[in-house]
């Protein structure tokens, strides 16, 4: 990258060199004046493109540790809720409906989580809030899940 500039800026010096000296003072000037700013927004450019470069780099292998880590969460959770099923059809209470109802429905929550996070891969929207949304969800079914069991044991 810094090869690249310092080679457009020679050039751009070489050129202004040659170009100057078969015109008047006034052309002269103009045409350097010119030049610099097109060197600036040139600079401007590469800046920005090294940046969104970077960007991109540390986005991909932040999404694929945050993508294994949600992965296991989401495992998890659903490992528990099996486990909730299994003790709810061998108790026999009569609340078994409404904790089945329950647990049908962070099933599904954690389903959607699946969901999302494929969702994302393809969209790569707004990556903070995405992160931030999809913690929140698998925080929220996680304590859901230990609630239930706690209501389960009363």
């Amino acid at each position: 990258m810094k090869k690249t500039f310092l080679t457009l800026a020679i050039s751009t010096l070489i050129a202004g060199t040659v170009f100057t000296s078969c015109q008047s003072s006034a052309q002269k000037e103009e045409n350097a004046e010119n030049k610099v700013e097109s060197a600036e927004q040139n600079l401007k450019e590469v800046k920005q493109d090294a940046i969104t470069e970077e960007q991109k780099a540390a986005n991909t292998e932040e999404w694929k540790i945050f993508r294994n880590e949600s992965e296991v969460k989401i495992k998890n959770n659903e490992i528990r809720i099996t486990e909730l099923k299994s003790k709810i059809k061998k108790s026999g209470n009569q609340q078994d409906k409404i904790y089945e109802e329950k647990i049908v429905m962070l099933e599904q929550k954690n389903h959607d989580l699946n969901v999302k996070m494929d969702t994302y891969e393809k969209s790569l929207s707004d990556w903070e809030t995405f992160k931030r949304e999809l913690n929140h969800d698998m925080d929220e079914i996680g304590d859901a899940l230990k609630n239930l069991t706690v209501d389960s044991k009363k």
